[in-house]
This record gives structure tokens, C-alpha cells and sequence, in this order.
């Protein structure tokens, strides 16, 4: 099985950003999305920002795996 979460974009600098992901701050490769701004969300799966997402869409998601992780879900 594959994951992606999202993560916001922090700042970007070439092919490369710094986004964040709940309370962590990850480099990753932001070449298959040459579209996205700092302040945007995107999918990071392995290393990379795959697809940009909807802001809402983002936070949702991220209440979820807060969500588990508070209750010891996985």
C-alpha cells in the first residue's frame, strides 16, 4: 500500500521546497508539480510532491491522522 499526505509548502527554491507536514518540516522534490506557490498544499509521497490539493481538502485530512494518532490507531 501507497501513502501520500499532504504537506504546505514553506518555501520552494529550484526543483526543491520545504513543506510541512503536521509538525514537521521535510525537503522534498517538487518537480511533477512546477505550478504550486509557497501557502498551496500538495500530495508528498516518497520524497516528492506528486499533486497540488485544495487547502480545505488538506486540513481534513490532517485531522484525521491527528485524530489516530491521538487515539493510538495506528
Amino acid at each position: 500500500m501507497c501513502l501520500a499526505v499532504p504537506g504546505k509548502i514553506l518555501s520552494l527554491e529550484g526543483n526543491k521546497g520545504i513543506v510541512e507536514i503536521g509538525n514537521m518540516k521535510r525537503e522534498v522534490f517538487m518537480h511533477l508539480v512546477p505550478e504550486v506557490a509557497v501557502n498551496e498544499y500538495v500530495l508528498v509521497h516518497a520524497g516528492c510532491a506528486i499533486q497540488k490539493v485544495d487547502e480545505e481538502e488538506a486540513k481534513i485530512t490532517l485531522d484525521i491522522f491527528k485524530e489516530l494518532l491521538e487515539n493510538e490507531v495506528c
